[in-house]
């Protein structure tokens, strides 16, 4: 649909990607409602916006909320449906990088449960409103870990990988309705995010990170032009597909990100953050073509 259409429910709004998601729709015309963990983080940032663009009264609001509480799910749920919600863009995640055998399984769980069962359970509070719509978006912020393993990654590519399953299913399911369910899948992201173990893992693997704000670019453009989904970067967007195919390959060429690893995992909070570790790829990469296409 066009962004001067939509009226989005954003989670994770307050982290990296999330505060660059939610100005460029407000740019290009959406309303937009706000959601995290924090009241006082979500009104500031609402007044900011308002500022800075120049809004309209009603284009910008915030619902803060426990994406883990049913309670406050159905709250959400209710407040989406007084504002017109017709996008739904779940964009609230946590990260996790380090060995396997070196992980939380308190944070395994955490991780599991924002970055898969939560999004999914708002999806099922949200969706009777937005078949109500006559036109409707479910946007799952993933990852291109979503679609290739990469070590130091095993909880979090789990959860994505979930997250990807679950958005293709949706869509399927959903093909005869006026809901579109789409996938989006950032590569590694400058954003808070990423701790100093995962700065020298990249750098080691000379991985590539973007902006958030191409992430966000990206994501206007995802719910334009409708997609069913959409790999950022390249040559991320390309191993995507090598995956598939030759994944030994992949096996192979992917060994000095295991050489690269630490062995102690990332400490995770609640699912106010925002989604964003996407896949840092073996700079070997680099050599599959000499140009750099759009994603």
């Amino acid at each position: 649909m066009k962004a001067t259409q939509a009226r989005a429910v954003l989670t994770g709004a307050t982290g990296g990607i999330g505060r660059e998601a939610a100005s460029a729709l407000l740019q290009a015309g959406a309303s937009v409602m706000l959601v995290g963990r924090s009241p006082a983080r979500l009104s500031k940032q609402a007044r900011e916006l308002s500022s800075s663009i120049a809004l309209a009264p009603g284009r910008v609001s915030w619902h803060a909320a426990d994406l883990d509480d049913g309670a406050a799910v159905d709250r959400l749920r209710e407040a989406a449906v007084g504002f017109g919600a017709n996008v739904l863009v779940l964009g609230a995640g946590l990260p996790s990088f380090g060995r396997f055998d070196s992980l939380d399984p308190v944070e395994m769980r955490q991780v599991l449960q924002a970055n898969l069962l939560s999004p999914m359970l708002l999806a099922h509070a949200l969706l009777p409103g937005l078949r109500r719509q006559a036109k409707a978006q479910v946007i799952c912020m993933g990852s291109a870990l979503g679609r290739i393993g990469l070590p130091g990654y095993s909880v979090y590519s789990a959860s994505k990988f979930g997250l990807r399953g679950f958005a293709e299913a949706l869509r399927r399911e959903l093909a005869d309705t006026a809901v579109r369910v789409q996938y989006l899948g950032p590569r590694s992201t400058r954003t808070a995010f990423n701790d100093a173990r995962v700065e020298a893992y990249n750098l080691a693997t000379g991985t590539a990170m973007d902006d958030p704000e191409r992430v966000a670019k990206a994501l206007l453009r995802l719910l334009e032009d409708e997609a069913a989904e959409r790999f950022i970067g390249f040559p991320e967007a390309l191993a995507v597909r090598l995956n598939g195919f030759a994944p030994a390959w992949l096996d192979a060429a992917f060994a000095p990100h295991r050489r690269s690893l630490p062995g102690t995992s990332l400490g995770s909070g609640g699912t106010g953050g925002t989604s964003g570790t996407g896949a840092p790829l073996a700079p070997s990469f680099s050599d599959l073509s000499s140009t750099n296409p759009e994603s």
